[in-house]
């Protein structure tokens, strides 16, 4: 009797922790969802659509093989960004082994945006292919009617085959280069990167994307933000209008400035870019941008994060993910990132924080418990 008294005040205690609705955000902590259950949505993006937050992210397992995609993109739907509900998986991966997002492939970093032309949702994702390790370097894209889906995967690609960036000078438009005669990282190699040697091995085959987000600007122009030339380079590609390809206008943006995991926003009349540095999975020192336009040109304003040394130093031991606007509040912004656990990928926790503004660049504070006001 005293064993089932135990185990009914444990059943209770768990029910009641699951129905609890969560009224603050507690970076780094355990986040479960409806079902009790730890979210399962990592390199996420996010999406308001009808008074309700959608987030995406990569779908995570256990132990290290779970950085693979085993499973797909996870969705969870919430209206008040505290709590949320899981919606399942919007894309899975597939069992067909001739199919380019084959379980076991990489997918990450999912974001998804809405195409009011054909009244689509369209989801862009790092894609590399399965058993290459990261070399494929492409990104992928699939639609569905219905936010939550299930998407319906549409192809991958490197973008931009054979076209030159916009800022890109004439007189460096020679294939080509004499980045293998230097000692990698020395000056004369670095000189070489800058002036594009990798952007121009690449050209015939279609430029490298790996991490990557996207932004739809006020009227409606989407913009692809990729990693590109061996993670030195961002690029910073227009979408067609039905957003499901590339328009051929692509920028280099910070060239070999070695930028991965961006994120742009829009405050006013200015575009903030966030994004880290090159550590793998470890976490390094954010940095931040600012621009009139998404195709730039963007000016570096440095490490935004304010704290103890250590800490900014390592962005509060997490990497940049997506920059969520908060709908209904003024100049409101949260700063969404990831703490990897790559040993065991399912243990990921997330970050968020608030962003203030200091002389018009961000800001983020570690805050242990804060709430939206």
């Amino acid at each position: 009797m005293k064993f089932n008294y135990i185990l009914i005040l444990f059943s209770s205690l768990i029910i009641y922790s699951c129905d609890k609705s969560e009224e603050t955000f507690k970076p780094g902590q355990l986040w479960l969802d409806n079902n009790g259950v730890h979210i399962n949505a990592h390199g996420g993006g996010f999406l308001f659509s009808n008074d309700t937050y959608y987030w995406f992210g990569e779908h995570k397992t256990e132990g290290e093989a779970g950085n693979k995609a085993n499973v797909g993109v996870h969705c969870y739907s919430s209206k008040d960004l505290y709590n949320w509900k899981d919606e399942g998986i919007a894309l899975s991966v597939s069992e067909n082994t001739s199919s380019l997002i084959v379980k076991g492939c990489i997918i990450e970093r999912p974001k998804v945006i809405y195409n009011t032309k054909n009244k689509q949702f369209v989801m862009w994702f790092h894609h590399e292919l399965k058993g290459k390790g990261y070399n494929a370097a492409m990104t992928g894209v699939a639609v569905s009617d219905k936010i939550t889906g299930p998407y319906s995967y549409i192809k991958s690609v490197n973008p931009n085959k054979g076209i030159w960036p916009m800022n890109y000078p004439d007189s460096l438009k020679i294939l080509g280069s004499n980045l293998g005669k230097f000692k990698k990282w020395s000056k004369e190699w670095n000189k070489e990167m800058e002036k594009g040697a990798i952007l121009k091995r690449d050209f015939e085959r279609g430029q490298m994307a790996r991490d990557m987000a996207l932004f739809v600007d006020d009227d409606g122009t989407a913009y692809h933000i990729h990693s590109s030339e061996e993670n030195t380079t961002l690029h910073i590609a227009e979408l067609t209008d039905d957003y499901l390809d590339f328009t051929d206008k692509y920028v280099r943006a910070l060239p070999n400035k070695s930028n991965e995991a961006p994120a742009i926003f829009k405050r006013g009349d200015n575009y903030f870019m966030l994004s880290s540095g090159l550590s793998g999975w470890k976490p390094n020192a954010a940095r931040s941008a600012i621009a009139n336009h998404p195709l730039g040109p963007w000016k570096e304003l440095g490490n935004p994060c304010r704290g103890t040394k250590e800490a900014i130093n390592k962005t509060f031991y997490s990497q940049s993910t997506y920059i969520l606007p908060v709908q209904g509040k003024q100049d409101s912004y949260i700063f969404m990132a990831d703490r990897w656990t790559p040993e065991n990928a399912i243990d990921g926790s997330y970050i968020w924080l608030p962003i203030e503004f200091e002389n018009n660049k961000p800001i983020i504070k570690w805050i242990d418990e804060w709430s939206i006001k």
